[in-house]
């Protein structure tokens, strides 16, 4: 099984773009989106090709590949507007016979961690910065950073899970740092 991983779109253009771009090149079975598609909050500034009626459009073109968290950018009002769910705050897949959370970050983090056994993968997003880190219990969590506002001076990534490994990715397919679990 091959599964992609992306937050934080936050209704830029270019960075949606490039996601759908590095899905489908991907061959992955699945988009999982963590959350912050459409709306840029009000912590940010409108960043630079801001479009969220045509991010709408082309995630909608792919509604049948995703599934999807919400993020803090979220409102009821976008669900209007996109054609597959949004509103979930979690989300529990199993592969390979590991589980993983998935969330956005802002509910379920680091401090407030939902009920997990060792093994389970806690996947989010929200920080727009990568990481792949060991948290208390032996929870492996790891954030793909953002595809369109990366912060800490990271570059826009993904996040690729294939073998019972993970690959946060640049846009481009390099491959930035990797775990295997």
């Amino acid at each position: 099984m091959k599964l992609m991983f992306a937050s934080d779109i936050h209704g830029v253009l270019a960075g949606c773009e490039q996601m759908l771009e590095a899905y489908w090149r991907e061959k992955a079975e699945r988009l999982i989106l963590l959350g912050d598609l459409l709306y840029h909050g009000p912590r940010n500034g409108v960043p630079q090709g801001y479009d969220p009626i045509r991010v709408t459009e082309l995630l909608n073109s792919a509604r049948e590949e995703l599934l999807c968290v919400r993020g803090n950018c979220e409102a009821d009002v976008d669900q209007m507007v996109l054609s597959f769910p949004v509103l979930s705050d979690s989300l529990m897949l199993m592969a390979d016979g590991i589980t993983f959370f998935c969330t956005h970050g802002h509910l379920y983090n680091r401090e407030k961690l939902p009920p997990l056994k060792k093994g389970d993968i806690f996947l989010y997003g929200h920080t727009h910065v990568q990481k792949m880190e060991r948290w208390e219990g032996d929870i492996l969590a790891i954030n793909p950073g953002s595809v369109s506002l990366p912060k800490e001076g990271n570059p826009p990534t993904y996040m690729v899970y294939e073998s019972r490994t993970f690959f946060i990715k640049d846009m481009d397919g390099r491959v930035i740092q990797s775990v295997r679990v």
